[in-house]
């Protein structure tokens, strides 16, 4: 492990500056989390065995927990807000496709829309020139039954008429009809 060796070279080291500042260089494995809990416990542990500990040192220690927890909330923060721009975009995705569905539904609708107008328009001109073709039949049959009864009612007139003028003869020439 990768701590062991720093935790040897922070021994050797009297600087407790240049110790912090090796420690923070060598990171390829170790998270900086890590190093920073080992180096606390290094720390720990020499404060316990050293009469002479600069407890300056741990307060150095703290500020880079502290600076570390920053970094960590800012990244953090950073993170969530190119979710966020990321969700902003997806939804913006989402909003034009919606969008695009709904105008090619629109327009659906607007061509089955006219379609049906002009079936309509169609069936509505085919009533209406049925509807005058049979008034036009019923005006005719109209014409035709008046003719109809007219020829009738002359030819009636012309049978009483020539039946009166057959009974006029007949009286004038005194013979009586034998109906």
């Amino acid at each position: 492990m990768i701590l062991q060796p720093l935790t040897q070279l922070a021994q050797s080291t009297q600087n407790k500056g240049k110790t912090l500042d090796l420690l923070f260089s060598f990171k390829t494995t170790a998270t900086t989390m890590e190093a920073l809990l080992a180096q606390f416990t290094f720390l720990s542990n020499q404060a316990l065995s050293d009469k002479n500990f600069d407890p300056s040192t741990i307060e150095e220690l703290m500020k880079l927990f502290e600076l570390e927890a920053y970094k960590s909330w800012a990244s953090l923060e950073l993170e969530q807000q190119k979710e966020v721009e990321e969700a902003e975009i997806s939804m913006k995705e989402a909003e034009a496709y919606l969008d695009s569905v709904m105008d090619n539904a629109m327009e659906e609708f607007r061509l089955f829309e006219e379609e049906l107008e002009r079936t309509s328009k169609a069936e509505y001109d085919s009533l209406v020139q049925s509807a005058d073709n049979a008034r036009k039949m019923g005006k005719l049959m109209d014409k035709a039954a008046t003719i109809a009864s007219k020829k009738y009612m002359e030819a009636a007139m012309n049978s009483a008429t020539s039946r009166m003028k057959m009974a006029f003869k007949g009286i004038s020439s005194k013979k009586v009809h034998p109906s």
